[in-house]
């Protein structure tokens, strides 16, 4: 995916708001994070630990968690991975998030 297309589709979302900088640009929910632009090839995602850890085993290309990730409901999205994955971890970080 390109960051344009995350951003469409996270827009696509009912209630989710961009929000952030034209290069470091995150999507809310009721004012809480579903995803942020890292760089042009990663974005970090709201994961519950559980979710992220089938994320990581099933799409190892797509998905990690780096030491900074570790103690945090987030996961690494690479962008150059799979695209349907990235988009139901988006929704997915989507829903955990609406109040």
């Amino acid at each position: 995916m390109t960051p344009d297309e995350v951003d469409a589709f996270a827009r696509s979302l009912p209630g989710c708001k961009r929000k952030g900088t034209a290069t470091h640009p995150a999507w809310y929910v009721d004012d809480r994070l579903v995803a942020r632009l890292v760089d042009a090839g990663e974005l970090v995602v709201r994961a519950g630990f559980d979710e992220r850890e089938r994320m990581v085993a099933e799409h190892p290309e797509t998905f990690g968690v780096p030491p900074r990730y570790e103690r945090h409901l987030k996961v690494q999205v690479l962008l150059s991975g799979d695209g349907a994955a990235i988009r139901a971890a988006i929704r997915g970080a989507w829903e955990l998030q609406r109040r």
